[in-house]
Formats: C-alpha cells, sequence, structure tokens
C-alpha cells in the first residue's frame, strides 16, 4: 500500500492477484469476482492529480453502498464486508475496510449513462452556443442552472485513462449497444436519478446531475455497477444557496476544479499537487455529501 504524507491512499497493491488501475479505483481480479479498492486518488478534467485526499475513496465507496441499498435495482455486488473476503486478501483487511467491496463480474456497457436535471457545466456551455444539449434541440428560456422542463439522458463514450470522454447523442448510443439496449440504459438512467434526487431534496440537496455505468450478467439481464451518486461522479448544490443564473458552491470534485481554472491549469498532465489548504476543504466537502444524504457518520 501507498500513502502519502496526509495518509491519503495512493495506490493498492496485493502481490500474486492480477489487477488494473482507473483514475481512482484499483481493480484486482479474483477468478469470477473481483475486488474494487477506492483510494484517495483524485482526478480533474480526466488527468490523475499527484496527491491524494484523505478519506475520499471511503466517501466514495461507503455513499455507492448506500445508494445501491437505496436504489434497489439489481447491482454487482457481492459483499464489502472484509470478513467475508477471501483468505488472500485477509493480510490487507485493515487497509481494505470501509474502502473496498467486492462485486461480481459483469460485461461492462461501453457507454457513460449521464442524467441531467439542472442545465450547468458543458450542457449550460452547448446550450448557449446553439440551444441543443447533447444535440437534443432544447426550448428558448433557459438560465444556467436552471431546473429542465424534463431529464435528459445524455451519454458519452467512455475514455481510456488521459483521454476525454466524448458526448454522443442518443441515436449514435443505438448504434453502438443497439436500439433495445439503449433504451433500457435511457430508462434506467433516468428513473434512478429521479429516484435519488427526490430522496436528495428531502435532505436539502439538490443533484443537478450524475453519471451511472451497467454491465450486463451472463443471463443477459443489466445491472447497476461501478460508483453511484458520488461527488466524484455526480454534481451536489446545497438547496439553501440554489439560485437561477449561477452555479452554487457544490459538495463534489467542482471544488477541486475551480481552483485549478484560478491557476490556470492546462487540463494537460502532469497535474499539479494541491494546497494542503485545498486538500482539506474538500474532504471536508466529500464527507459533509456523505454525512447528508446517507443520514449516517463516516467510520472512524
Amino acid at each position: 500500500m501507498k500513502y502519502d504524507k496526509n495518509n491519503a491512499l495512493l495506490e493498492c497493491s496485493i502481490p500474486g492477484v492480477p489487477s488494473k488501475s482507473g483514475k481512482v479505483r484499483d481493480v484486482f481480479d479474483l477468478g469470477d469476482r473481483l475486488l474494487m479498492v477506492v483510494t484517495d486518488r483524485i482526478s480533474a478534467f480526466d488527468v490523475i492529480l499527484p496527491c491524494g485526499v484523505p478519506d475520499k475513496g471511503r466517501v466514495l465507496n461507503q455513499l455507492s453502498l448506500f445508494w445501491l441499498e437505496f436504489l434497489g435495482m439489481k447491482n454487482h455486488l457481492v459483499t464489502a464486508d472484509v470478513n467475508e473476503y477471501p483468505e488472500v486478501l485477509k493480510p490487507y483487511a485493515k487497509d481494505l475496510a470501509g474502502r473496498s467491496m467486492l462485486v461480481r463480474k459483469v460485461d461492462m456497457v461501453p457507454v457513460e449513462c449521464i442524467a441531467r436535471g439542472y442545465l450547468t457545466g458543458s450542457g449550460w456551455k452547448e446550450y448557449s452556443r446553439s440551444g441543443t444539449v447533447n444535440g437534443q434541440k432544447l426550448r428558448e428560456g433557459y438560465q444556467n442552472a436552471s431546473r429542465l422542463d424534463e431529464v435528459l439522458f445524455t451519454p458519452t463514450t467512455k475514455a481510456a485513462i488521459g483521454d476525454h470522454d466524448e458526448a454522443i447523442d442518443y441515436a449514435a448510443t443505438e448504434k453502438l449497444v443497439g436500439t433495445d439496449t439503449a433504451k433500457l440504459l435511457r430508462d434506467a438512467t433516468i428513473g434512478l436519478y429521479r429516484k435519488a434526487a427526490d430522496y436528495a431534496l428531502e435532505h436539502d440537496i439538490i443533484i443537478a446531475d450524475t453519471k451511472f455505468e451497467f454491465g450486463r450478467e451472463a443471463d443477459g439481464s443489466l445491472v447497476l455497477a461501478d460508483e453511484v451518486l458520488t461527488p466524484d461522479s455526480s454534481r451536489f448544490w446545497p438547496k439553501a444557496s440554489y439560485r437561477v443564473g449561477a452555479n452554487p458552491p457544490s459538495l463534489d470534485k467542482q471544488y477541486v476544479r475551480d481552483w485549478l481554472d484560478s491557476i490556470n491549469f492546462n487540463h494537460q498532465p502532469p497535474g499539479p499537487v494541491l494546497p494542503d489548504d485545498v486538500i482539506a476543504r474538500t474532504r471536508e466537502i466529500y464527507v459533509k455529501a456523505y454525512e447528508d444524504l446517507s443520514g449516517r457518520r463516516l467510520d472512524a
């Protein structure tokens, strides 16, 4: 295991177990199952930064577990209890506890499924230019951060690490995965978003947009997979500070993006090391998002 000076986990290694690394997760192949370990790495603009944010991985993992239970859709989770992990993992139980889950292998659908309930970010930029979002024509009169009349399904391709995801329209999604699967993805994405957004609003948080990923099991059934409604994959706005016309301070990764833009970061690797105060504030934001949404304290 590799930790930085702030005790943030940057890399998980388990000798003898095949693995691969994503931007944030280290995934270990256990045969018919995978161990997904959420490190404290942080990426922005598709660039992995050279520092970590303490407890970030635990927030992402435990918030995903909360949503998997709440949403009720069939998913790939086997267990997140390290006491139930295979023997080969037991020596690493202390490092894995709270930041990992054992999951079934599924055939991941090659589309990132984004639901937008509010017009912001890249969607707002496109709308400002052309009146569209992912090629979908919208009515006139929206402002930045406006609530959309209908939840939009705005998929993207899945890019390799270091590359950028590309927005695709619904027709391109159909060509990529087929008509039936595209409809399943759209309906599941919008349905899950609505259920989560309604719940979050009751807890004084607006989910402006979020990303889901899905896989297929051997029988062809669609399952929810990977991270779910976390500060890395979502835009969370405190309801109290929401105003149409400007993005409110958010409980997600936008704080880091804003800091990087303030130093004119060119969105290309290598990324800069975050100052300690930015790391500390980012941790506070992530923990608050978890605790406000789940109603639970982050495990010590």
